[in-house]
């Protein structure tokens, strides 16, 4: 793992820095293959929906100079991590007066990832439900993660391989880090995340090639009383396209819709 701050190796973070003190900032998973990476501009305009409503100062150009250094090392292939912190602060909530600071960790890989489907073994309903997300942070990818470390918790505890997640008005939000799309009645699904969860750059992708190829899903309000009612489920984020169910609360799930899906959206060309 390499890590740079402002274009610059570094090997260690300030004590003062917010992102640690408040989880004040936002972050971005990515795949890079080839020096290249995919959804950058799925990416890139989630990063600026971000930093126009957390208010924050950030020159996103040092991402650019961040990869020409680290390419000029060696081809980039494997998972970048850009972080956007406030930067350094003293004690209080009010803001600084400078620019955030950008991170980005890049994690090599020694094979080149595909962008190919897998399927889950055990998929499960968890038990603890995610709280509504103040209007102006919802859907965003802040660095508050508390409550996807208390899920990851109670689903390695139950050996899950993934999670369905409620909030605590009863509907269905999301996976554990991933967002979800449904088969029910025949009919592709996916939640609306109105109140809260991360609207995910794959998951962006995957509803307008829906759209272009003409298959019909409908982003609307899922309810826990709908979960008996799933006939085939899959995850996705950033790094896999699809990760398809194949029981839900012990319940076998079909397979072939999603395989069939994938194959029709063409997932394994993701740029």
């Amino acid at each position: 793992m390499q890590c740079f701050k402002n274009a610059h190796p570094q090997p260690q973070i300030s004590l003062l820095d917010r992102a640690f003190h408040y989880g004040d900032g936002c972050f971005t998973t990515a795949k890079i293959i080839q020096n290249k990476i995919q959804l950058w501009n799925r990416h890139l305009q989630r990063l600026n929906d971000c930093i126009q409503r957390m208010a924050l100062d950030v020159d996103l150009s040092l991402i650019e100079q961040t990869l020409q250094k680290l390419s000029s090392q060696a081809e980039l292939n494997g998972t970048l991590k850009i972080i956007i912190s406030r930067g350094e602060g003293q004690r209080g909530y009010a803001l600084p007066e400078h620019a955030a600071d950008v991170y980005v960790f890049y994690y090599p890989q020694s094979q080149t990832a595909k962008n190919e489907w897998s399927h889950l073994d055990q998929v499960a309903v968890l038990e603890q439900r995610i709280g509504l997300t103040m209007p102006t942070l919802c859907g965003l990818k802040t660095l508050n993660r508390l409550e996807q470390v208390l899920l990851k918790q109670e689903a390695v505890e139950k050996q899950l391989d993934e999670a369905l997640v409620l909030d605590i008005q009863g509907r269905i939000v999301e996976g554990i880090s991933s967002n979800c799309f449904i088969l029910m009645n025949n009919q592709w699904v996916t939640p609306n995340l109105e109140y809260n969860g991360v609207r995910g750059v794959m998951r962006a992708e995957i509803l307008q090639r829906m759209q272009h190829a003409g298959i019909e899903c409908s982003e609307i309000e899922l309810l826990q009383s709908d979960i008996d009612q799933i006939q085939a489920l899959f995850f996705c984020n950033a790094l896999h396209p699809m990760q398809i169910a194949q029981h839900l609360n012990y319940v076998e799930l079909s397979l072939t819709p999603a395989i069939q899906l994938f194959k029709a959206l063409q997932l394994d060309q993701i740029q």
